[in-house]
């Protein structure tokens, strides 16, 4: 379990690079933090509940934030 939270960290670092090429600075920190809590977890040898249960509380973490700011911030419009 502690290899995928790695494996994640791979990824989020990926998309990190991408959005900073891109010119979004913001989402690339937000990125780049995610890369860090997943690379630190992954290392940490707990037992396989205990990441069950870590990631569990990511998802519900950001699928509150997600549902937050498309309900919100995001400006309903067609097209561009």
């Amino acid at each position: 379990m502690d290899r995928m939270f790695r494996v994640l960290a791979f990824w989020t670092g990926i998309f990190a690079v991408m959005f900073y090429l891109g010119d979004m600075d913001k989402t690339a920190m937000l990125f780049l933090a995610q890369t860090g809590f997943f690379l630190i977890v992954g290392f940490l040898n707990l037992t396989e509940r205990m990441y069950i249960y870590l990631f569990a509380a990511y998802l519900t973490v950001f699928f509150c934030g997600f549902t937050y700011w498309t309900t919100f911030m995001v400006t309903p419009s067609i097209g561009h």
